[in-house]
């Protein structure tokens, strides 16, 4: 189902008039494929019949909104990355949070259904568990969707999104209910879930570890870069930015970070 560029900046008008959200930071290609998978599944049999049913549709506004901004996730999405993590970047973070005397502040920045954020809080909660008991060590998780939001709240997954769990993590963490599995709350309560767009780099605030995975691909590259601008902006020399496999450092804001571990896509601001 085809969708030309007239088209699309139809439908992004009514969805920044309604729900005040721009595509405009976003891959058309990405959003064109996204828009026609909501067409399909109301039989549209065109763009005009589906601008009509945004306009007098809350409920697929709503459903049009997760579309475009949903990002599937797992836990421990990337075991090697979380290995990396726990066996040399938070205890490097740590070291410096207890000479400097300050908090350790982890940003998920992209959240989804918060299995990032929870994986970190896991680690955390294993391993470094003198630690947090010393060392204020936030953890926040922001999307623009406050329907995933609640979701990632709730803590209620389905077993697929638990495959790289340990048996041992499984048994102590997670309760099954039906056919899913809750996560405890002791966890849960570690992470903070905020509605925020990622593009609004102005509302950034400083964190030491960022965990930017597997969402710069869906801004264009201007916007990509300022976002990484945004996040070298607020964070402290010495802080860690993490990306996606698929992702690396665009423009010049490559001179604001050294890479400390290219395989896992680990960037220390400078």
């Amino acid at each position: 189902m085809d969708i030309d560029d007239d088209e699309l900046s139809e439908i992004s008008v009514i969805l920044e008039l309604r729900r005040n959200f721009s595509m405009s930071v976003y891959k058309n290609k990405c959003m064109k494929r996204r828009i026609a998978i909501r067409m399909r599944s109301n039989r549209c049999q065109n763009v005009a019949d589906y601008c009509h049913l945004l306009r007098s549709s809350e409920q697929e506004l709503d459903l049009l909104l997760k579309t475009l901004t949903i990002h599937v996730s797992h836990f421990f999405r990337n075991p090697p990355m979380f290995d990396k993590l726990r066996a040399e970047i938070l205890p490097l973070l740590y070291a410096q949070s207890r000479k400097s005397g300050t908090a350790l502040r982890i940003w998920s920045l992209g959240a989804a259904g918060g299995e990032e954020a929870y994986s970190v809080a896991l680690i955390l909660q294993e391993h470094f568990a003198d630690d947090l008991l010393t060392i204020p060590t936030p953890i926040k998780a922001t999307d623009i969707d406050n329907g995933i939001l609640e979701f990632a709240r709730c803590g209620l997954y389905s077993e697929d999104r638990l495959n790289e769990v340990s048996s041992e993590l499984r048994e102590r963490y997670f309760s099954p209910q039906g056919n899913r599995f809750q996560l405890a709350f002791e966890i849960r309560n570690m992470v903070t879930f905020t509605q925020g767009n990622m593009a609004n780099t102005g509302s950034y605030a400083a964190h030491e570890l960022v965990l930017c995975r597997n969402t710069l691909i869906y801004f264009t590259r201007p916007d990509q870069e300022k976002i990484l601008h945004g996040v070298a902006d607020s964070m402290p020399p010495g802080g860690i930015l993490v990306l996606g496999k698929s992702e690396t450092l665009v423009g010049d804001v490559r001179r604001r970070f050294s890479s400390i571990c290219p395989e896992e896509r680990m960037y220390q601001r400078i």
